[in-house]
């Protein structure tokens, strides 16, 4: 297995794992190729693809920085934007591995709060130390998790 960050998101093999992911999450995309410009439009953009060592997508996780700030308060932390891996791979600690690459990136650029999304996974964030943050509302209305590190 390889690990690969990206940050620009025109890279073949993240797009196909991007697609799939949205197949099996039953959403239609009309155009990809203004979808993909504005993942690259967002800054502080990231992204580790995992693939076998014969280019075989095992998966990714996207992420960034970006702030939860009010008119008095400012505080910048990690959010897990997108998250995937191939039902092939599931279950086999790929998951993990990659949570935890990003994870680390947010730790050595002093990002020491994880914040996402989930309507589908509560059991396996909950599992490596998320806890749900009902005082945070997010705007896809899915319940919202934080890792403070």
């Amino acid at each position: 297995m390889r690990d690969i960050l990206i940050s620009d998101f025109n890279n073949k093999h993240f797009q196909k794992a991007f697609k799939i992911y949205f197949q099996e999450l039953g959403i239609h995309i009309n155009d990809w190729d203004k979808l993909f410009q504005n993942i690259n439009a967002i800054d502080d953009n990231y992204a580790y693809l995992r693939l076998t060592n014969l280019d075989e997508i095992v998966g990714f996780i996207q992420f960034s920085k970006t702030e939860l700030s009010s008119w008095f308060f400012n505080s910048p932390v990690g959010f897990i934007c997108e998250f995937w891996v191939s039902k092939k791979y599931r279950g086999s600690g790929n998951g993990q591995q990659l949570l935890e690459l990003a994870e680390d990136y947010f730790k050595e650029n002093n990002l020491l709060k994880c914040i996402l999304t989930t309507d589908t996974a509560s059991d396996f964030y909950r599992k490596f130390g998320y806890e749900k943050d009902s005082t945070i509302f997010a705007k896809n209305e899915n319940d919202v998790f934080v890792k403070l590190f």
